[in-house]
């Protein structure tokens, strides 16, 4: 589990310093080469920036483990090797890239064999709908000392990405920005935050002797309160024609447990998924999770809807927190055989079976931008912004979102994203990459033998779409 550790042993610190010698050494070797080999005065360039590099890298605390060493030496080597046969110029972009090399970022390592502590964790926390997608198989763990909270997170680009609000117990969630923070930048990390809540967004910009983060928002959740869920009335009269429509047609519904599904339904069932989107999709961060249908994510709860002939046409996926009573919708996947009103129709029945269980709510998705799309703005930048999001619908399909979510009227808390302005371009982008770029699936067999041993943080312990 993630903890916070001193920043570096004595041990360490001596092998970085080391490190760092060999390395200026090198530099100084490949200088003096390269101004025996009359090769011009390039060569000053690129020491200057390599030099920088390195100065930056280690202003930032980021390590300088044995292999970022060893690559850079390598490097310089190669670069004497090309001056020495009369290529100074791959010599010298192979200096500059030496000094990159070196202060390259140590990744985050995921870890699936953290899942059973982040799932009671999960089942402790309340009125958190982004609560389930911790057991993302792509997420690293930072547990309080007293192991009763946890922050999901994954490193991009020297940049630690944290996965919506802490789980667990409230009362341990006051100091974890602030720990997590001297945690990560004690590894060269930056932070950014991605879909925090209003109240643990006011956490992050109150960490004690940090900066505070910049807070945007983002949208907001789309959160059914089962108790109060009704298709009576006028609001509701379009979800009670799609719900009747799909009645009509014979549609029926099953609800059980991921780890429940037969091979035979799941081969049903990733049938549908093959058709709809081309083949299983490995991505999302905060919104989504992964392990399709294989069982290995505790507390997934499935609704399969079945035509007439008992043929399933679509099914929803659903993480659970708070013992069970919150479900949270992973993403939804619906045959082109289904008939009208399919999605609809397993939201309501899954909100009475919520309801029936004595739960109290279901989260079906993440709002981005209502403000938008709800054509408050009048302004230039308000209507580029529109103009752009409407543009790229092909991909972010926005508008039919809202249309869809609008049938339920069940807008709840706002999320933001948070960020350093100095470095808001690599935290777009680790945020962005995360959140869209496919990732391969991780399981407890194929990466617990690092449990422990991870030197950037592991130690022992005693939608959904955005669209």
């Amino acid at each position: 589990m993630t903890t916070l550790q001193p920043t570096a042993s004595w041990a360490e610190r001596t092998a970085q310093h080391t490190g760092l010698g060999v390395y200026l050494l090198g530099i100084v070797a490949f200088g003096v080469s390269a101004s025996r080999a009359e090769t011009g005065t390039g060569w000053v360039v690129a020491v200057v920036i390599a030099v920088g590099l390195t100065a930056c890298g280690t202003t930032l605390h980021r390590p300088l483990t044995p292999t970022h060493v060893t690559v850079a030496i390598v490097c310089l080597l190669l670069a004497d090797l090309g001056c020495a046969e009369g290529r100074p110029h791959l010599g010298f972009v192979l200096v500059v890239v030496s000094g990159w090399v070196l202060v390259w970022p140590v990744p985050s390592v995921p870890q699936p064999e953290e899942h059973p502590r982040i799932e009671a964790l999960v089942q402790r926390t309340a009125g958190d709908p982004l609560a389930p997608f911790a057991l993302n198989s792509a997420k690293s763990y930072f547990f309080d000392p007293s192991g009763t909270a946890a922050i999901a997170y994954r490193t991009r680009a020297g940049v630690a990405v944290v996965s919506g609000d802490p789980i667990g117990d409230a009362r341990a969630f006051g100091n974890l920005p602030t720990r997590f923070t001297t945690f990560a930048e004690a590894r060269g990390w930056r932070v950014a935050v991605l879909a925090a809540s209003e109240h643990t967004a006011r956490l992050w910009q109150n960490r004690d002797g940090h900066s505070p983060l910049r807070a945007v928002d983002i949208g907001c959740d789309v959160v059914v309160d089962v108790s109060r869920f009704s298709l009576d009335g006028r609001r509701f009269r379009n979800l009670r024609q799609a719900v009747q429509r799909s009645r009509n047609a014979g549609v029926s519904t099953e609800i059980l447990s991921e780890r429940d599904v037969s091979a035979a339904l799941r081969r049903q069932l990733l049938a549908i998924v093959a058709e709809t989107r081309g083949g299983h999709q490995r991505r999302g961060f905060s919104m989504i999770l992964d392990h399709l249908l294989d069982g290995v994510l505790p507390g997934m709860m499935i609704v399969v809807a079945r035509d007439r002939h008992g043929r399933p046409v679509g099914f929803q996926r659903y993480g659970t927190a708070h013992h069970g009573n919150e479900w949270s919708l992973d993403v939804p996947w619906r045959s082109t055989r289904a008939p009208n009103g399919t999605d609809e129709r397993m939201i309501v029945d899954v909100v009475e079976h919520v309801r029936r269980r004595g739960g109290t709510s279901v989260s079906l998705a993440f709002a981005p931008f209502p403000r938008l799309f709800a054509g408050t703005g009048t302004g230039v930048r308000q209507r580029t912004l529109r103009t752009a999001l409407r543009l790229g619908s092909s991909v972010i399909a926005l508008e039919s979102l809202y249309r869809y979510l609008h049938k339920f009227h069940a807008a709840a808390g706002r999320r933001y994203v948070l960020f350093e302005p100095r470095y808001v371009v690599p935290a777009a982008y680790a945020m962005l990459t995360s959140e869209f770029v496919p990732h391969r699936e991780h399981s407890p067999r194929r990466t617990s033998h690092r449990s422990g041993r991870n030197r950037y943080g592991s130690t022992p312990a005693g939608r959904r779409r955005l669209s």
